[in-house]
This record gives structure tokens, C-alpha cells and sequence, in this order.
């Protein structure tokens, strides 16, 4: 009979891989760094392939089937933590660690009430995030770094799964005093003539552009910036004007300037904001929770 790989073997691996040295990852299971050496040893031996190179001063790196297992690895100690807790906990809430992405722009507006509120509702459940790209989110769902993700739904690599939580649109932002804040609403085309203020951060570029070319509009980029309240700052000095999503509650620079806030008139293609996670991933009763819990509480937190 084929020898069992073992949890701990599991355990061994994936810290070993996050810490790139038997050194510290022994350091951080609080064993001594041959029981790790020998624990990994064992299942490369296993499962008769090699999980890591190890490079006399230079650490250690996965191999391709390295690569393979870390993910599942991963997703296997996630479903064995849960249910020890659900054992534990039989008939109660649920319990645990979890782990969510957000894209940065949408991290201020939608994290802190979601937390608090969620926090509230499963006192049990320990919730960590992560904020970062499109791109980088993805990859942290994929390696089962994060459990559920919260991105726009565009760009989205077959491997995710999404659901749509609500969506959105973008408005004008304009500083004040600027001739086109005299009307409630602006027309696109009415923008040709202004130089903008663009938000760089995958996929607001491509969006917005598409927004313009839509109304024959080839924007003039004055600045381009990765932060959202660089962009806000810098309309608010009369640099130009910009197309955002989100909408703070106070339309006041970081340094206290006017902003001037307008809906567009023309039909615009909205943005959706996506639940997001790993195709064919089972999630974890406190990330089931958690999925349940932003389908009814965030249309409401981004739209009060």
C-alpha cells in the first residue's frame, strides 16, 4: 500500500515555499530545520517528483510541479483548518481565518464598513485582506493566498469565477469654478477641448478611454497617476479634468480645494463590481459566509 502523504509534510512545504529558507521556516512552525529538510524530503519522496530546488546560499525555489501543488496544498490546509474549527464549533457560526483581496481603488470605500459589519454578524471568523491589481489579485487567488477577491469584472482570467455584487458608473470630476460644472450633467464631447487627469491603474485606463471613444473623444492626458487622490488633488489645482468611479462624501481635495462632481448625459457601458474566486474552488464555510454576507450588504455600502 502506497505510503499517505501527510498534513504536516503538506504544512512543511507550503511554509518552506513562503519563506524561501528551511531556516526560517522552521522558525516559524517552531521545529528544528531537519525535521523540515527531512519532512519534505519525504514527500518529494512520495510523490516521486521534486518540489524544491535548494541552492546553497541562494534559498529555495519551486519547481514546475512545486508550482502544481502549492496552490492545492494551500486550499487543502484551508479545508482542514475549517474543519477542525466546524468540529469544534458543531452547530455554531462560522469559525476561522480568511483571507480577501481588494483592487486598491475599491479598498477605502467598501473594506472598513464591510469588515465592521461582517465582524459584527461572525465574531468567530478572523478577517485579513490583501489590497493590489488586477493582475496581482488574481494571482493571489490562484496560489490560494486569498480565499475570495473583491475586483472590477473586466479583464478577468478564465481560471476566476465571478459574481456580480453590483454596477457602477463614471462621473466628471471638475475643479471648481471650471465652465462645464454650470450644467447638472456634462456630454462627453464636451470634454475634446480639456486636457485630463487620468487614473493609471489598470482597468480604469482602458475603461475610461473607452468611455470617450465611445463619444468620438480622443482624451488629451495632461497627468497620469496610480493614486486616486493625486488625481482628485491635481483637478482640484485646475490641471485638467478627470473621469472616476468612486465618489468620496466630501468633494474637498487633500489639501481642502472644490471639487465639482457631474454625471454624464450620455449612455455609458457601467463597470461591474465582481465577487471573485478561483474556478472549481469549494469555498470555505466562512468564505461561503462571507460571499452571502457581500451580496446583500455591499450594493448598499457603495450606493447608501
Amino acid at each position: 500500500m502506497t505510503d499517505r502523504i501527510s498534513l504536516r509534510q503538506l504544512d512543511y512545504f507550503v511554509i518552506a515555499a513562503e519563506t524561501g529558507t528551511m531556516t526560517e521556516a522552521a522558525q516559524r512552525l517552531f521545529v528544528s530545520q531537519s525535521a523540515v529538510s527531512l519532512g519534505i524530503a519525504e514527500l518529494e519522496r512520495q510523490l516521486r517528483v521534486q518540489l524544491l530546488f535548494r541552492a546553497k546560499g541562494r534559498g529555495l525555489t519551486l519547481t514546475q510541479a512545486g508550482r502544481r501543488l502549492l496552490p492545492e496544498a494551500r486550499a487543502l490546509l484551508a479545508r482542514t483548518e475549517e474543519l477542525q474549527a466546524g468540529m469544534r464549533d458543531l452547530g455554531q457560526s462560522p469559525a476561522g481565518r480568511l483571507t480577501v483581496g481588494c483592487f486598491s481603488t475599491l479598498a477605502p470605500f467598501l473594506l472598513p464598513p464591510l469588515l465592521e459589519e461582517f465582524q459584527a454578524a461572525f465574531p468567530e471568523v478572523v478577517v485579513d485582506f490583501v489590497e493590489g491589481s488586477l493582475v496581482e489579485l488574481q494571482r493571489l487567488l490562484l496560489e490560494g493566498r486569498c480565499e475570495l477577491a473583491l475586483l472590477y469584472g473586466v479583464d478577468l482570467e478564465p481560471t476566476i469565477h465571478q459574481e456580480l455584487l453590483y454596477l457602477t458608473r463614471p462621473h466628471v470630476l471638475l475643479p471648481s469654478g471650471h465652465r462645464l460644472a454650470d450644467a447638472e450633467t456634462v456630454r462627453l464631447a464636451d470634454l475634446a477641448d480639456h486636457e485630463m487627469i487620468v487614473l493609471d491603474v489598470p482597468p480604469s485606463l482602458r475603461y475610461f478611454t473607452e468611455v470617450l471613444a465611445g463619444a468620438g473623444v480622443t482624451p488629451t492626458v495632461r497627468h497620469r497617476t496610480e493614486n486616486f487622490e493625486t488625481v482628485r488633488s491635481l483637478v482640484a489645482r485646475g490641471f485638467g479634468y478627470s473621469l472616476l468611479i468612486q465618489h468620496p462624501s466630501v468633494d474637498v481635495s487633500y489639501e481642502g480645494r472644490r471639487l465639482e462632481v457631474r454625471r454624464i448625459s450620455d449612455e455609458v457601458v457601467p463597470l461591474p463590481v465582481v465577487l471573485a474566486r478561483p474556478v472549481g474552488a469549494e469555498p470555505t464555510r466562512r468564505a461561503a459566509a462571507f460571499a452571502a454576507f457581500c451580496h446583500a450588504a455591499v450594493p448598499r455600502i457603495a450606493d447608501p
